[in-house]
């Protein structure tokens, strides 16, 4: 696999249905630090200006956007969708010419993975936040990011990512993005 590097022109964060009732299904101690690990991707997207880009599976159903990640984001506007996959038009045309695709989200064998998936096949490079997916069951997420890097994701971390997009410590942007990992 070719080496990579994150570059702030090319990167987007894309936030894959991290909904209230979803989340309710999860285990608690493996969600907090899901959530952590989201709103510092989120906090350093900003602190970065990437765009951040919001997806909700059946929110009818499945609720809103957990109201943690919520507080995180500010004024945004959810992609709803019915598919699994998040790359769906909408999505696609938001992310527009930025090909590398910052991944957060659950659940890790699904969603996250069709979205890997079809990302790839669309030419985009997925990057996938380990520490910032999950499933319900934790087989199903090892092998969820299996699968990932199977299709085509660099697996990495919220903290790597953000410091690969940095590339250097002494700027405003690496105060911001230091307290967010923290």
């Amino acid at each position: 696999m070719p080496t990579f590097r994150l570059k702030k022109d090319q990167a987007s964060l894309l936030v894959v249905d991290i909904q209230e009732r979803l989340c309710g299904a999860m285990e608690r101690d493996a969600l907090d630090r899901m959530l952590n690990r989201t709103n510092a991707a989120i906090e350093g997207a900003r602190a970065l200006e990437l765009p951040i880009i919001v997806t909700e599976q059946y929110p009818k159903g499945l609720g809103p956007t957990h109201s943690l990640v919520k507080m995180r984001l500010g004024s945004y506007s959810a992609v709803e969708k019915i598919d699994f996959t998040a790359c769906v038009p909408d999505v696609a045309s938001r992310l527009g010419e930025r090909k590398q695709v910052i991944i957060v989200g659950m659940e890790t064998h699904v969603c996250v993975f069709q979205t890997v998936r079809d990302l790839a096949e669309k030419g985009f490079t997925p990057l996938l936040c380990a520490d910032a997916v999950m499933s319900r069951n934790p087989e199903d997420r090892r092998v969820g990011l299996e699968m990932c890097r199977e299709a085509g994701a660099h697996i990495i971390t919220v903290e790597a990512a953000l410091f690969d997009l940095l590339g250097c410590a002494g700027t405003p942007e690496f105060k911001k993005v230091s307290a967010a990992v923290r």
